[in-house]
């Protein structure tokens, strides 16, 4: 009898520890504190345990599984002495135990503790740390031996091995209401950014406003108050030849700065240094690079050091937050438009995945980012407006428009899904004519062999036509790009050499470079 209430008695202590163990292992550190601070009765205790959490969970299913086994063997002991040793009554004993220590220890213990994670820590708190302070070495000396017959890493830090699991939680945070769904946009948007390459999300070269490096800061001025950009990339020769950025503050303290009637400076006065940055840097890196120069503007060069597009940091912020608009910034179509049906208009700017997400589709592609690209990429040209292409079950249609210059382009794409071809009734003859002799028949399928030749023969040689093409391309672009460093060298190197002339160079001297000789 002594032992059966013994038992009785271990199962609610094992199932405390239970209810403390699921406590300590749901309470958040930041909660804690917040107790801390309000002087809440344990707190501190609480709080030096979830520094240390491990230890204390391990102590805790220590005790609990001790509690369990323990009070398993006394009933056992119990059944034994009364109906002898019997597989039968051993058999009973298992089911019995299994069924209490699931409910009173397993289920409904640790059900409270994640329900009521700060009520019962506090109280379990204290007495926690005081058997670890005598029974930690057995705790610690088990775990060494666990983790040497285990293989792999010991007791992980933290309740998440990867980034997978923490997304799971962020959606299982919203779908719950416990966050808005804005915010968990936000979240995932965070958890993408390295996954995501400058070149998704750049302002391509064709849609860069520049300025030449010898227009006047009137000039300028009047450049970014149409244009609405408070940053301008100078260039010399062409947009390949990024000199500076000039922004509109630097232009707007030298023009109060200037006295009535003084002619205003060229703006390679007044530009600053670009930041060139490659296209396939992550764009979590350029954030970081960003915010410890203090500088928010980054040309994009691609692999053969042209000039690929440019970003700034609130392109980078909208990755995030989503768009980003001022009360100066011109309305701009929404890049997904839903028409009759199962059409839509998307912008030629939208990236593929997002199309292939829009229908559920598995579009493989992987040399280009956008919808406009895809297109031409099908079409193995640049698309006009009425350029039609069909991947991956979708039809693509690219739409009139015109660029800041008035040329026709592509700037929106018609999506549609290619409707099935319904299957055709099978014939009651073949397609060979009854009557055709056989020579007819033979003269027949090799001009039908002879054409599909040609049609082979005509692909292989525009295959091999525009493989050359790029080649001739990609030499045109390295050349360039020599050239370019050759003449930003050169003008390194006159510069140095202005700045190391002495000033005076005595009665003697020949006028310099941009001296007068009167």
């Amino acid at each position: 009898m002594l032992s059966l209430v013994l038992a009785a008695a271990l199962l609610p202590i094992a199932g405390i520890f239970a209810a403390a163990d699921a406590a300590i292992t749901t309470a958040s550190p930041a909660r804690v504190d917040e107790l801390v601070r309000e002087g809440r009765r344990s707190a501190d205790a609480l709080s030096t345990i979830l520094e240390d959490r491990p230890r204390y969970t391990n102590l805790l299913l220590l005790l609990r599984v001790s509690a369990e086994l323990t009070a398993t063997v006394l009933v056992a002991a119990v059944a034994f002495s009364t109906w002898g040793f019997l597989v039968s009554v051993a058999l009973l004993v298992v089911a019995v135990m299994i069924v209490i220590c699931y409910v009173v220890i397993g289920v409904a213990p640790r059900t409270v503790g994640r329900q009521h994670p700060y009520s019962i820590g506090l109280l379990a708190a204290r007495p926690t740390r005081a058997i670890a302070r005598v029974l930690s070495p057995v705790a610690s000396l088990l775990i060494v031996l666990g983790n040497a017959l285990t293989p792999g890493r010991g007791f992980r830090e933290g309740p998440f091995t990867s980034d997978l699991e923490l997304r799971e939680l962020v959606d299982i945070a919203g779908s719950r209401g416990v966050v808005e769904e804005t915010e968990r946009e936000m979240l995932q948007s965070v958890f993408d950014l390295g996954d995501t390459i400058v070149r998704e999300v750049m302002v391509p070269r064709t849609d860069v406003v520049w300025i030449e490096d010898g227009k006047s800061l009137r000039q300028a001025m009047q450049l970014a108050n149409r244009s609405g950009f408070s940053r301008v990339p100078v260039v010399g020769e062409d947009l390949d030849d990024v000199l500076g950025v000039v922004h509109v503050k630097d232009m707007l303290d030298r023009a109060l700065s200037m006295a009535p009637g003084e002619p205003g400076p060229l703006l390679r006065e007044l530009m600053r240094e670009p930041a060139f940055v490659p296209e396939s840097k992550n764009i979590d890196v350029l954030l970081r690079d960003m915010q410890r120069t203090h500088n928010h503007f980054a040309v994009i060069v691609d692999e053969y050091g042209g000039t690929a597009g440019i970003a700034t940091i609130e392109d980078l912020l909208e990755e995030i937050v989503g768009e980003i608009t001022d009360e100066y910034d011109q309305d701009t179509p929404d890049p997904i438009e839903h028409l009759d049906g199962d059409r839509v208009r998307v912008s030629a700017r939208l990236p593929v995945d997002e199309l292939a997400e829009l229908f559920d589709v598995d579009i493989d592609t992987e040399d280009v980012d956008t919808v406009g690209g895809l297109l031409a990429q099908q079409i193995g040209r640049v698309p006009l407006p009425g350029s039609e292409a069909e991947i991956a079950g979708l039809r693509l249609v690219g739409e009139p428009g015109t660029d800041r210059r008035g040329r026709p382009r592509v700037l929106s794409v018609l999506v549609e899904r290619v409707p099935d071809e319904p299957e055709r009734a099978p014939e009651e003859h073949s397609g060979d004519d009854p009557d055709e002799s056989p020579v007819e028949r033979e003269r027949r399928e090799k001009e039908q062999r002879d054409r599909d030749k040609k049609e082979r023969e005509k692909r292989e040689r525009e295959k091999r036509e525009r493989k050359e093409r790029e080649r001739k391309e990609r030499e045109k672009a390295r050349e360039k790009a020599r050239r370019r460093a050759e003449r930003r060298a050169e003008r390194e190197r006159q510069e140095r050499a202005e700045e190391s002339r002495p000033a005076d160079d005595g009665p003697d001297a020949q006028p310099g470079r941009g001296e007068s000789a009167g």
